[in-house]
């Protein structure tokens, strides 16, 4: 590992320290990558796997082949100068190995799921990814540990399900992981029960519609706020618009802005 991977790694894990909340617009290619790291005030870069995946023709849920994923998180990688992250789902089958390659190619912190597997067995998969990650010495590597509950909770009653969230962020967090990912859509009672179960900084969550402001999450001690496919179905809404506009004599909006 290069030195500047290391200085990487510990700005990852510094931002997530701050108490000021840390945003990642998540990118999914080169091109991607280029235009959110050149704006102001972004400070580190979050891949997504859903994106990539639909990028290159494959559904979500680790349906691309891991080498593939890999490639382009390296495009990424080496599109940039800041600190990337790299959702790589549940592992892709062998979580500790998926995090080497990772590394391999620059990577200084990564999301992995959950999948509602027994509460033992992905505490497990936590520590395994964090003595990978130490073996290959990245000892700051930022593991964004997440659990699925919301995502998966369908008819289940809200309470057992935060319940549920709180056991397994608590598990993941005492297996090493740096910080702990619930997406979902969260009201201000449930993020704040989690903040104080799991502490101030250890808790990250997704941008959704309807999500409560920023500025209340960083008040109550949110670490990072992501947007995952989202940033994606942005562009591509954009797109669409474009080709809906010239099919009724328009043409390209004005302020659209140029590539670098």
């Amino acid at each position: 590992m290069s030195s500047s991977q290391s200085d990487r790694a510990r700005e990852l894990l510094r931002l997530h320290r701050d108490p000021a909340l840390l945003t990642v617009v998540n990118v999914w290619d080169a091109i991607t990558a280029k235009v959110v790291a050149d704006i102001p005030g972004t400070k580190a870069l979050a891949t997504a796997s859903h994106s990539i995946a639909a990028s290159r023709g494959y559904p979500d849920g680790e349906k691309i082949p891991v080498a593939e994923m890999i490639a382009e998180v390296k495009n990424i990688v080496d599109a940039t100068d800041l600190p990337v992250t790299a959702d790589l789902e549940g592992g892709y089958g062998d979580a500790a190995d998926t995090i080497r390659r990772a590394i391999a190619v620059g990577v200084v912190g990564a999301n992995l799921e959950d999948q509602v597997k027994p509460i033992a067995e992905a505490a497990a998969q936590v520590a395994a990814v964090i003595a990978a990650a130490e073996a290959e010495g990245v000892a700051d590597f930022v593991l964004n540990a997440r659990t699925d509950v919301f995502v998966k909770a369908g008819d289940r009653d809200p309470a057992e399900v935060l319940a549920d969230a709180i056991e397994r962020s608590r598990a993941y967090l005492d297996a090493g992981a740096p910080v702990v990912f619930v997406p979902g859509k969260l009201d201000l009672d449930q993020v704040t029960a989690l903040v104080d179960a799991v502490g101030p900084q250890r808790l990250t969550l997704i941008g959704l519609p309807g999500t409560p402001p920023l500025a209340d999450l960083e008040r109550l001690g949110v670490a990072r706020v992501s947007y995952g496919p989202l940033s994606q179905r942005v562009a591509l809404t954009a797109l669409a618009e474009l080709v809906e506009s010239v099919h009724q004599g328009g043409g390209v909006p004005e302020g659209t802005r140029p590539l670098n």
